[in-house]
């Protein structure tokens, strides 16, 4: 190769290269890494330190997502009830929904994550405050059983602290939400530096602020209970749709060594929470059992069926399946289904917990108030027809019961999968990962 040839292709190489770092660095403009100018302007931009003066493009994928939460893909999907609807309520036909991609913690909320709560409130807050914090043992009390025990250790007794939480009414898991956003939140800034002298616009602008922490929606929770990953043909058509949430229409396991055993804990019939003694079919679960048991539906979620029933966020309506959207329903409040025209009027004394006959109504009473919440699953108390996705029940927000717990849900802000969100158990199947 003569000198000349050698030059030419030395210059050639200079250019390829000088072209290709232009090309990163204008990548990087765009997308905010380095120390770059801006793409639209030429303007300088800041290296998202704290106390920097320059616009940034914040990288928010390092949000650190609650390890105990999962992400579950949105998608369209068919809410309702597969079963046959032996209350004749015909308060959840199916229809066709579309839900954004969010997360859900991948279990119920336990008894110890709850005494983390309270303890911080202790420390953080009122007497009279803490006070409402704590559980309702007397949701175990009967005249004619022997449960009282429970009252005195389900809650308090380290042994059950992996067991759901119950006990809890709606208002108290909203107030339990919003501790947890903001803990989550403040570490999320540590973590990055911020200063906490900043609102939570500003926050949410640095890239350090996570969406709430809340109850999930009861359109989120079926479709995340149901979990119809895998079940369709290539042209999207759903092969089939799930009484249960896991495969196949039955409560016992059809296959293998663990032929026969329950896939749920739940009431098989009067009197019947755990088989006959000695039996491979008996679980010996009579109460609430240790969250992460049974196998996990395809979302990697762990008893969507049974143990416990889970509150949702929505207000009661019987008919919210014909009245809210089709893109991420909710039924927020009685908009649209007044309680009014079912026989209820709030009092003009502010005495909201007392409801009366509405005028035009009087000789008409009826349960549905805005103070009802929803919730879903069965739960251990329940025979298997509560198990199935798509029935809907209903309590008054300011009431606890011993089959009733939560779990929360977050939205996905639009980057997909963030930071530690894979859950703590990992979608093992079966598997049980002690929480510290």
């Amino acid at each position: 190769m003569t000198k000349t040839m050698r030059f030419i292709r030395t210059c050639l190489l200079l250019i390829v290269s000088t072209a290709l770092i232009s090309s990163c660095s204008f990548v990087k403009n765009i997308f905010g890494g380095g120390n770059p100018t801006s793409a639209l302007t030429g303007s300088p931009l800041g290296k998202g330190e704290p106390g920097d003066t320059l616009y940034t493009r914040y990288d928010i994928t390092n949000l650190q997502v609650p390890s105990t939460m999962t992400f579950i893909q949105g998608g369209r999907t068919i809410l309702g009830s597969f079963e046959e609807d032996l209350m004749n309520s015909r308060d959840n036909i199916e229809r066709t929904v579309t839900i954004n991609s969010f997360y859900m913690d991948e279990t119920e909320i336990t008894n110890n994550f709850w005494k983390e709560y309270v303890f911080n409130v202790k420390r953080d807050s009122t007497q009279q405050f803490y006070e409402t914090t704590l559980p309702n043992d007397e949701v175990w009390f009967s005249e004619f059983s022997f449960n009282d025990v429970y009252a005195e250790n389900y809650y308090s007794n380290p042994g059950y602290d992996d067991y759901p939480v119950v006990g809890v009414s709606w208002e108290q898991v909203i107030d339990f939400c919003k501790w947890r956003t903001d803990v989550v939140n403040n570490n999320n800034r540590l973590l990055a530096g911020v200063s906490d002298s900043l609102t939570k616009q500003q926050l949410i602008e640095q890239g350090v602020y996570l969406p709430e922490i809340r109850l999930p929606n009861e359109a989120e929770w079926e479709y995340a209970a149901k979990a119809t990953v895998g079940t369709q043909y290539l042209d999207e058509n759903e092969e089939y749709g799930r009484v249960y949430p896991w495969d196949g229409r039955g409560v016992r396991n059809p296959y293998g060594k663990r032929r026969g055993e329950m896939l749920g804990n739940f009431k098989r019939g009067r009197g019947d929470y755990a088989g006959i003694a000695g039996s491979v079919r008996n679980d010996g679960k009579v109460i609430p059992d240790e969250v992460g048991t049974f196998a996990p539906n395809d979302f990697g979620l762990f008893n969507m069926a049974g143990n416990v029933s889970e509150w949702v966020y929505d207000i009661y309506r019987p008919l919210s399946y014909q009245d809210i959207d089709d893109l991420n329903p909710v039924r927020k409040n009685g908009t649209a289904d007044g309680q009014d025209l079912y026989g209820y009027r709030w009092r003009d004394d502010n005495a909201k917990n007392e409801v009366l006959a509405s005028d035009n109504r009087e000789s008409f009473r009826s349960l549905v108030n805005d103070r009802l919440r929803v919730y879903k699953g069965g739960s251990w108390k329940d025979i298997a027809y509560w198990m199935s996705p798509g029935t809907r029940r209903f309590l008054a927000q300011d009431q606890a019961s011993n089959s009733i717990g939560f779990r929360c849900a977050m939205i996905s802000i639009g980057v997909g999968e963030l930071s530690s969100g894979g859950g703590l158990l990992g979608g093992v199947f079966g598997g049980k990962k002690k929480r510290k």
